[in-house]
Formats: C-alpha cells, structure tokens, sequence
C-alpha cells in the first residue's frame, strides 16, 4: 500500500497537489475515534482544531489519493484513516500559524501554480478545470489546495533561511562518510566485460578465455574507451550499453565484484576475475557513500525576463503582460532574447536574459522548480517570486563533475536541508502540543 510520505516541497501531482504533512507524536494527545466513516457519503466532523473543523469529507478526499488494495483488512484501512487525520490537524496547525505570523500569498502565485498543473499534465488550464470534477474537486477548492500547498511552502523556506552551516559542520560531515567500505552505504556502479567459459570447459578453452580477458584488461588500461570494448567483446546481456551494470548500493552486487573494486576508485580497472559464467574485466564507473551527493551535477543554461512587482495588483499585471508576451515568443513573432532585451528590468537584459549555467540551489525555491519542470528550448508560465515575475526560458542542459568546491557546497545545501527538517519538525511538535485538538465521535 502506498501510505501518505512526508514532503517537505510542494509537488503537484495528477490533477491536483497536496502537502503531506508527517504525523509527529509529541505531548500526549486525545485518542481519536476509533473508526471513520471513510466510505459514507454522510459528512460530519470528526476533529475540532484550535475551533476549526475537520470533516470526515477531507479525510475521504485525502484517502482517495492514497492507493489502497481492495482487500486490504478493516483494520489497516481504519489505521490509514487516523494517520490522515492526524495528518490534517497538523496541516491545520501549521496553517493557522503561518496566517498569525503573517504569511498571505498573492493570487499571482496561485495563478501560477494552477498554470505549472496544468502545463505538467499536458492541459490549458481551462481543460484542468474543466477536469477537476473527476478527481471530486471544484476549481475553488482545487485553488484553497493550491494556496494552502504555497504557504506552507513559504513557512517551510522561512525555517530554512534560519538555517546556519558551519564550515566545521561540512569537515565533519566529510570525515564521517568519505572513505567509507560498508557495502551498504556504499552507492557504486560497474561496467563489465564478460568472457564466457562452457560448463566443462577444457583446460584449452580456460585458457583463450582467460587470455581475451587479460587482453580486455590490458587494453582498458591503456587507455582504450572501456564501454567501446565492452560493445564489441562482452557476451553479457548489457553489452550493447557499454556493460554497465546500473548504480546499486555495493551489498547489490555479487561478493566476488565488490571485493574485487572495495579500494578501487572511480575510473579503475579490475580483474579478470573468474566466476561461474567464465572472465570478467570490471570498471568502476562511479563509488561514492550513500549520503554524499553525486559525484556530478546537472548544470541548466537559462535566460529569463523579469518585471518587477511591489504589490499585488503590480503582480497580477506583469502576470498577464507575461503571459501575453510568452505567446509571441512560442509563437515565433519575436525572439526569448529581443523581448528580454527590450522589456526586461533585470540587469540580464543586456545578455538577452542570458543567466549562464546554473547548479542546483542557486536560485530562489519557486524559480529553480519552474526552471527543473522545463525541457530545453520550453517557456515557463509567468513565475513570481519575491523579486517579481518571471518568463523562464532553458536552452541546454549538461553533466559535469562536481569540483572539490562544489562538493563543500552540495554538503551545505544537504545540512542546511536536514537541519532546516529537523527545525520544521520541532515547530510542529511545539504548535501541535499548544493546539487545542477535539475529537469527535461519528453520528449515531
């Protein structure tokens, strides 16, 4: 069964997205009811938080995005139902704080994300409205989903720009997860090139099939392109993709490979190394702990036209003259580049828009995720953020290896993450044990 997750971002999903917030047990609460009419029709509320209700009509529209199996025992489908109400006071909890501290989200953004739905399932936004009905959905509700999703984004953020990571924090950090031989912690990927031997064999035929392979490995190491070797020589299944084996946690491989490559690094060649099915050469494609990021990165080429907005109004109104000028540009009445250089009040304007290559976390949370959501040569919707509004344009995207610099920034992003986790978590703990939570009982 797929039970809720917690997500600390906002996703959207099919047709609609929905925050989960992770059930956190802190100061005792009351014992909810028992059972939940999750398959009555009748509506009714079964929690009063700090006064505002929770019906039993939220807790069947959120279970209907869980897929449950049909046969799955009354007394899970009853365990599932009070996990998601738990999840809904905390997601009340946590609402009713941010509108306390402050937080209010402009109509712009909304419009914004409703777009970025429907862009993702292939849809004009009228045709996801006119959809929203089959997922039990009203556009007014579907819109409520939307903003409350966005605030508690913004709370989220708010917690993460709290965050502080030390330099000592990344030393340590290092130490603790480079070097490590646990295979279960252990993120490695092989290519091979398999010599096969007969069940058998004689010791004539070990012996070619052990000379090809000394030769495979002879040739890797002085420098010819292993994959190449691989496509021409290997009689493995993956072969024809240059022997590679796939990225797997290192206790996934058979004992005899990780033996073999347990101090080898990346690039090294190993073997032969005989098994069962005859000879095999391996290459290290890549090794790395499990909780380090990846050894490269995905880097965007991206350009951007920026208008400015102090207010709502100012908002709405760049919104629409955005939108308006993105359907030139697809259209191909004028150019990304032109329409930056003429309109657009960032310093970029200049270059066309032009931002260069960016690396993950290097711009603000709503521009980054529209930015990911593109493929190369795609327009983005109209984007706010606290800069303004934004028309968003990728041209290429590339891999390259992380430089040790770049490695230390990575382990930042991913500390500031975790602690900025751990800090919402509290926050939780600490406004879930304030809340006043009143269970209700079904009708009788």
């Amino acid at each position: 069964m797929n039970e809720p997750t917690p997500i600390t971002r906002a996703a959207a999903h099919v047709l609609c997205a929905i925050l989960w917030i992770a059930p956190l047990a802190a100061t005792a609460q009351p014992t909810p009811p028992a059972t939940l009419a999750t398959s009555a029709t009748a509506d009714y509320i079964v929690a009063l938080v700090n006064g505002e209700p929770i019906a039993a009509s939220d807790v069947r529209a959120r279970l209907a995005r869980i897929d449950i199996p049909t046969n799955a025992p009354a007394a899970e489908r009853a365990a599932l139902a009070r996990q998601v109400l738990e999840q809904l006071i905390d997601e009340k909890v946590l609402l009713q704080f941010a509108a306390e501290s402050g937080i209010r989200i402009e109509e712009a953004a909304v419009d914004a994300a409703e777009a970025e739905v429907a862009r993702r399932n292939g849809l004009s936004v009228a045709q996801l409205r006119e959809r929203l009905p089959q997922a039990g959905l009203t556009p007014a509700a579907f819109r409520a989903n939307l903003r409350n999703e966005l605030t508690l984004q913004r709370l989220r953020e708010r917690e993460e720009g709290r965050v502080r990571v030390t330099e000592g924090d990344i030393d340590a950090y290092l130490r603790t997860h480079q070097g490590s031989t646990d295979p279960a912690r252990t993120a490695l990927e092989l290519a091979q090139v398999l010599i096969p031997v007969p069940e058998q064999a004689s010791a004539e035929q070990e012996a070619r099939a052990r000379a090809a392979a000394e030769d495979v490995a002879r040739r890797a190491r002085s420098g010819e392109d292993f994959a190449a070797l691989a496509r021409r020589l290997s009689q493995a299944p993956e072969a024809a993709n240059g022997g590679r084996l796939g990225l797997r946690r290192a206790d996934r491989y058979p004992t005899l490979f990780w033996e073999a490559v347990r101090n080898a690094r990346p690039g090294d060649i190993v073997g032969p190394l005989r098994s069962g099915a005859g000879f095999h050469v391996l290459q290290v494609v890549s090794k790395r702990d499990v909780n380090l990021p990846e050894p490269t990165v995905t880097q965007t080429r991206v350009r951007h036209i920026l208008l400015r907005a102090t207010d709502e109004a100012a908002q709405r109104d760049a919104a629409a003259r955005l939108q308006a000028l993105r359907e030139r540009i697809v259209s191909g009445q004028t150019t990304f580049e032109a329409a930056a250089r003429e309109i657009s009040e960032d310093s970029s304007a200049r270059e066309g828009g032009a931002l260069g290559w960016a690396t993950p976390g290097l711009f603000v949370p709503e521009f980054e995720q529209a930015m990911d959501a593109l493929a190369p040569g795609q327009v983005s919707a109209p984007v706010p953020t606290r800069f303004g509004v934004h028309l968003i344009e990728v041209q290429e995207r590339r891999e390259v290896e992380r430089s040790p610099r770049d490695m230390r920034e990575a382990v930042r992003a991913l500390l500031r993450q975790q602690k900025a986790d751990e800090a919402f978590e509290e926050q939780v703990r600490e406004l879930r044990g304030r809340a006043y939570v009143e269970y209700r009982e079904p009708p009788q």
